[in-house]
């Protein structure tokens, strides 16, 4: 494993690529925000908006994928108090207990900026079934919620006949990934590597049809013409910054953790505090690329300026592979596992060429710091 001389993120970060000086594009592309002239990517926001707003007489003229969540809170605010838009806002839920932060953040998206929102519950028997199979076999246990998270968005875009889908950060720009170009356009998400399509063959049995998933597959692309799809990135047109929208919701209602839940494996208690369980799912890149949530947040503070790389490295080596008790058990209570057939599971998916077993313990080959 090589580390970005400049955050701690690795190269075993699918779709991560350096630079000549070892450097990660995560870093640069960072770097390059200090350059863009951000009141002009915020009138062609406006433009845009121009575009739609109204189209539909008193209808709905856009939707917002959401979640409740800081970054959430910040799109609202964005497309409805500063454009002028009429968003209709969609969810998909994960059908694990929810902690008293998520239950109030969904509630007060609503209530704060006064929009309607349409949640999505899926069929929880699906879920379980297809939970334990993409866990098993691809360590994906969240893959169908991912799924959907991506698609469903579209498929009401379509239901509804509204072009314009606002999504939040491009993912692989900001933190690295396959879609490495800077674009507005959302419109190739599905293919970002976060819910890639599995063969709907491996997926199929005796309790699962393709009727239970219809809505994981992504519309075609005679549907996506015929809408004239037009789907976007806000962090293209606004400085997008974490940490700000945190602190912009916060002022807004948003509740984080705070006295509720100190997360084992993560450094801070405001990103993806909907539910526990989930939590399981982004744990499940240490054993298979050596980090996970504790790497993600430090190489962001170290972007944003909040700590050193020293001081990352630190955290990282706290918080990185130390899976939280809470999150875990809420997983195991709702598929069913033991804990044992669980850490067999994990046993199985850890990635020997980075790791190595000693006295029983995995341990990275070559640890950051």
């Amino acid at each position: 494993m090589k580390y970005c001389k400049k955050c701690v993120m690795p190269d075993t970060r699918p779709g991560l690529g350096f630079d000549d000086e070892g450097v990660c594009f995560a870093c640069r592309n960072h770097e390059k925000k200090s350059e863009i002239d951000w009141n002009s990517r915020f009138k062609e926001l406006k433009t845009l908006c121009d575009k739609y707003r109204g189209k539909y007489g008193d209808s709905y003229d856009c939707i917002i994928a959401v979640s409740g969540g800081k970054d959430s809170h910040y799109q609202v605010y964005v497309m409805k108090e500063l454009m002028g838009m009429n968003p209709l806002l969609v969810t998909v839920e994960d059908n694990f207990p929810m902690t008293e932060a998520g239950k109030h953040n969904i509630r007060n998206i609503s209530e704060e900026f006064g929009c309607d929102i349409i949640s999505l519950k899926p069929n929880i028997k699906v879920q379980k079934l297809l939970m334990r199979k993409t866990f098993e076999k691809y360590g994906k246990p969240t893959w169908y919620i991912d799924r959907l998270i991506y698609t469903y968005p579209i498929h009401m875009a379509i239901k509804f006949n509204i072009p314009l889908v606002v999504y939040g950060e491009n993912i692989s720009y900001e933190y690295g990934g396959y879609q490495k170009e800077e674009s507005y356009s959302a419109n190739e998400q599905i293919y970002n590597g976060v819910a890639s399509e599995i063969s709907w063959d491996e997926l199929i049995d005796d309790n699962i049809s393709m009727k239970d998933l219809s809505l994981c597959v992504f519309p075609g692309k005679k549907e996506i013409d015929a809408l004239n799809l037009d789907s976007i990135y806000l962090s293209y047109f606004v400085d997008w910054n974490s940490y700000n929208n945190y602190l912009f919701a916060k002022k807004r209602g948003f509740k984080d953790l705070t006295h509720e839940w100190i997360r084992e494996h993560h450094i801070e208690n405001f990103d993806q505090v909907d539910s526990r369980a989930y939590m399981i799912h982004p744990w499940l890149k240490y054993p298979k690329f050596g980090h996970a949530t504790a790497t993600d947040y430090a190489s962001r503070f170290i972007r944003y300026g909040f700590i050193s790389r020293e001081e990352a490295i630190e955290l990282v080596k706290i918080h990185d592979h130390n899976l939280d008790s809470l999150a875990l058990q809420d997983f195991l209570d709702f598929t069913g596992y033991s804990h044992k057939e669980f850490w067999d599971i994990v046993d199985s998916l850890y990635n020997k060429e980075i790791f190595e077993k000693t006295d029983g313990e995995w341990k990275l080959k070559n640890p950051i710091g």
